[in-house]
């Protein structure tokens, strides 16, 4: 099999060559100039002052809008939005005037792509690779270096508002890495928190009155670098409806307060758009076709609109990267009873299999939007493979970031994609793990599975997703190919042989980097035979 090890390399050494080839830098040089003559006539016409040269140094602003648990085919540039019930014009319009990535992977659950957006790292790494619930220990390490960081060493004001997910320990927080500012939710749950005091005193299971429980459940909080926790009030289902709303009126006064200290940016609004319980505002009740999941949507849709307003009314959306992208494949069976009058409370992951919580296509295959006019081209689609730990490298490079080199660096710098200079970007391969296992693996169109991933139960009570099982196999991985196959329903392990080599010698290039840089604990919360490490 060593000749196809030998074909694979040559082959991906003439595309990287072809791509280098085919991207002109005179017309990036073009690009750039005309970006920065955009910028500086925008800027005047708003009345905010603008020197020239200063504008030609000035680095780009940054807005990371994460929906959560958002499908494929939810949204109407993927194939959903008013084919789904719930149209999405203002996302449709981020796509027109931006890049769509159609083969965007993440990891299989909330907190595992959250560590890998932030860290640019495999969750494993930090041991985040399971979601963040009540009674977990695990939480982002002190050493750990974040987005935060890097846009701050970069002379970024930064501010996070929504759902950090990463651990509520106090070297865990967003402003204990490089955030000037965090308001959200606990930063150690999700969404469905709001549900807790109300669930609690349903069901009787802790004695205490209902104010003691909104006082004892979560709470919304906020802090400023270096600080600690400051309680807000109770999240409750009440406050869950509007919080859009409120991450998104301190989003807007954010940037209008950088804008007019003349600073560059860095927002990180990981907004509840698509999360379980999906409680709409009264402005977006009803109005979809699909019930709460549709209206919320629709709601989500609605704030990236104010947001483009808002950088096109201080005059800085020419310089301004926008990303619009959620961090996983729909939640689907495990919580659709959060609907509403018989509505299912979940996505849709278009033609592919799986949701959150499993490592399938669907689970890791979501959407992705990039626009920067003058630099990212409008109305373009991109098949490279693209990880949502590829951001943290490439920002670095376009904003003059530094990385460290004291830890592997999982994700790659994709600014030639982003540019227009590469069609098949330089990623051909991805790891997904689950909790301590490395369960699954991609090289290029080809999937590979580790263990048997498959529901639990039967009837009323198969479950999916993050309630499903993994098993063993009989010694040989199971292989898929997503072109021919995009649900996965054909195994084809025996026609295409061969591809197993590439598909381990990833596997082998982790591992050794793991003998140098061991990672820490992964977590678990289901096997206890020597206790939780």
């Amino acid at each position: 099999m060593g000749t196809f090890r030998k074909l694979f390399d040559r082959g991906n050494t003439v595309i990287s060559k072809n791509d280098r080839e085919n991207g002109s830098s005179l017309s990036r040089r073009h690009m750039l100039l005309a970006g920065t003559m955009l910028a500086a006539a925008s800027a005047t016409a708003s009345g905010y002052p603008v020197n020239l040269a200063h504008a030609q140094e000035r680095k780009p602003n940054v807005v990371f809008i994460l929906a959560d648990n958002v499908g494929y085919g939810d949204l109407g540039p993927y194939g959903g939005g008013e084919l789904r019930g719930a149209p999405t014009p203002r996302i449709d319009q981020l796509a027109a005037e931006g890049l769509r990535l159609t083969q965007f992977l993440v990891e299989p659950a909330c907190t595992p792509s959250r560590a890998a957006l932030m860290t640019g790292q495999y969750s494993i790494r930090n041991g985040l690779s399971l979601i963040a619930i009540e009674g977990s220990p695990n939480t982002l390490p002190a050493r750990a270096f974040s987005m935060g960081e890097l846009f701050k060493g970069a002379g970024y004001a930064t501010a996070i508002f929504g759902k950090w997910h990463l651990g509520g320990a106090p070297q865990s927080l967003p402003t204990a890495h490089g955030f000037d500012e965090f308001y959200g939710i606990p930063p150690n749950i999700s969404w469905d928190a709001a549900t807790y005091a109300s669930t609690v005193e349903l069901t009787h299971s802790v004695a205490a009155t209902p104010a003691a429980l909104l006082a004892r459940g979560p709470q919304i909080v906020e802090a400023t670098a270096g600080g600690e926790l400051r309680t807000i009030k109770p999240f409750t289902p009440e406050v869950r409806v509007n919080i859009d709303d409120e991450l998104v009126d301190k989003s807007i006064d954010f940037m209008r307060r950088q804008r007019a200290a003349g600073k560059p940016f860095f927002l990180y609004l990981p907004f509840s758009m698509g999360h379980v319980p999906n409680l709409p505002s009264a402005q977006f009740k009803g109005k979809s076709r699909i019930g709460d999941y549709g209206d919320k949507i629709m709601e989500g849709d609605y704030h990236v609109g104010q947001i483009l307003d808002t950088l096109k009314e201080l005059g800085v959306d020419d310089s301004t990267i926008v990303v619009f992208a959620s961090d996983n494949g729909p939640y689907g069976q495990a919580a659709r009873e959060f609907g509403n009058d018989g509505t299912p409370d979940m996505g849709n992951a278009g033609p592919f299999r799986g949701e959150l919580g499993e490592v399938t296509e669907g689970a890791i295959r979501t959407a992705a939007l990039i626009r920067w006019p003058g630099k990212v081209q409008p109305n373009t689609t991109s098949y490279a493979m693209f990880s949502i730990m590829d951001f943290m490298p490439t920002f670095a490079h376009i904003v003059g970031g530094t990385m460290p080199t004291d830890r592997p660096i999982d994700g790659v710098d994709q600014t030639d994609v982003l540019l227009g200079n590469s069609a098949a970007g330089h990623r051909e391969n991805l790891l997904s793990f689950i909790g301590a296992d490395l369960v699954a693996a991609r090289w290029k169109q080809w999937r590979i599975y580790f263990t048997d991933v498959h529901p639990t139960g039967d009837g009323p009570q198969r479950e999916p997703g993050i309630f499903s099982a993994s098993a063993r196999m009989a010694g040989y991985p199971k292989v898929y190919n997503i072109e021919m196959d995009p649900h996965e329903d054909l195994i084809v392990g025996g026609m295409f042989g061969w591809v197993s080599e590439p598909a381990l010698k990833q596997v082998d290039e982790y591992l050794e980097t793991v003998k140098k840089y061991p990672n820490p604990p992964a977590p678990n919360i289901t096997q206890f035979h020597g206790g939780r490490g």
